[in-house]
């Protein structure tokens, strides 16, 4: 058949470990033998991030802001032992961190449900969707360690050059220390993302922080989160039948696990990075969470939400077979495909991207699958298959369909 053309490139973010072994399986199989591919690639495997200065992953951002849509591929964010391993520069922060700093968006992660694939929490009965603020906090924090004795403070200078100084802590031996910020202007940009997509998905809002603890820092999300909500969602809420409500993170956690899902739960960076691997292990795989970062000036960033597989890549290495699950990685394409299609007004690049995603779930669900999904599934006589073998069982799947 007649490959579908593409008028407006895709920004290509490839990766690290397995995952890019994936990556290029996934568009071997899936995507060049249907789709006329039309992308600006970016290498942001750890190799060229230390060669470029990680100016690449710079590049990548600025690149999905000319043509508004990306799909990016897993990536390392190096430790001590990486930096050893890949003989790194420096130890160069987290790509994911610098490009949502860069698009001041939010990221939505939602588990990929399939039959066959029942929750860890026997009541869950819907998806739950992961708001992650997507800017600051421990990802642009700057870090010290304290050799001894002495005082630590924060200090503000004003542009006329008056201090205000707040003491962090007052050392008696060795230590660390860790200053952190986030800015209004992103927080509020977070707080309507995520008001726009309840709206737009007709679903209940949370959102939680630890502001008895954290009166100034998590306390100012919470009242920028209310006084958004106040002025300019409380009457569309109440005419689309929704709710939004604040509660503490300790709290969300007990409520969540005693819920039935089908709500966004929005959280600050941190807590959305641990919460959403939470929610999609205990919905079945972390390789089954779509990721999708949104800026309020309408680009969109799409991605697994887990990492780069290493341990199968070290396996892979060796000449070992593995059985690598690629769905997540596979809807990150079928996202950006689908999100392409619609901007572009590409009717067959968004039908591709719907069948295949029908294919990916169909696949699983007459028994073949990966050895983490096998482990877990309900179906009985399953097939386990390898990681290229389970791709080429979805290309299959694909082209019996109608």
């Amino acid at each position: 058949m007649e490959k579908i053309k593409m008028t407006t490139p895709l920004v290509e973010m490839d990766g690290d470990e397995m995952t890019r072994i994936l990556w290029q399986y996934i568009k071997d199989e899936l995507l060049l033998p249907y789709i006329d591919l039309n992308t600006e690639y970016y290498d942001l495997g750890l190799e060229k991030r230390n060669e470029t200065d990680d100016q690449v992953t710079v590049d990548s951002a600025l690149a999905t802001k000319k043509y508004g849509v990306a799909v990016k591929c897993a990536t390392i964010t190096p430790n001590a032992a990486r930096v050893k391993e890949y003989n790194l520069k420096e130890m160069w922060k987290s790509p994911n961190g610098t490009i949502r700093a860069i698009l001041d968006g939010t990221v939505f992660r939602a588990p990929i449900v399939v039959k066959g694939i029942e929750p860890c929490v026997k009541n869950w009965k819907k998806p739950i969707t992961i708001a992650r603020h997507a800017y600051g906090d421990v990802y642009k924090g700057s870090e010290m360690k304290i050799p001894g004795p002495g005082k630590v403070e924060l200090v503000y200078t004003d542009e006329n050059g008056n201090e205000t100084r707040e003491l962090v802590h007052d050392f008696t031996g060795a230590g660390i220390v860790q200053g952190m910020h986030n800015i209004n202007k992103s927080i509020e940009s977070f707080a309507r993302s995520c008001f726009n997509y309840a709206l737009d998905t007709k679903q209940d809002l949370w959102f939680a922080t630890k502001d008895t603890i954290s009166k100034k820092y998590d306390h100012t999300f919470k009242d920028i989160f209310q006084e958004i909500y106040d002025q300019e969602y409380a009457a569309k809420f109440e005419a689309a039948g929704i709710e939004y409500f604040y509660t503490l993170i300790d709290d969300a956690v007990a409520r969540v696990m005693k819920s039935e899902g089908g709500y966004i739960w929005a959280c600050k960076n941190y807590d959305g990075d641990v919460m959403s691997d939470m929610i999609s292990s205990a919905f079945g795989s972390l390789a089954m969470m779509t990721s999708v970062l949104v800026s309020p000036d309408g680009y969109y960033e799409y991605e697994a939400a887990h990492g780069t597989v290493q341990r199968h890549y070290y396996k892979h290495l060796a000449g070992e077979e593995t059985s690598t699950n690629s769905v997540a990685t596979i809807f990150a394409w079928t996202g950006a495909l689908r999100k392409r299609g619609e901007l572009d007004g590409n009717e067959a690049l968004m039908s591709f991207a719907d069948k295949l995603e029908k294919a990916t779930l169909s696949t699983i669900e007459a028994g073949k699958m990966t050895k983490d999904l096998a482990l877990i599934t309900t179906l009985k006589d399953v097939t386990v298959l390898n990681s290229l073998d389970f791709i080429r069982a979805i290309r299959a799947t694909f082209d019996a369909m109608a």
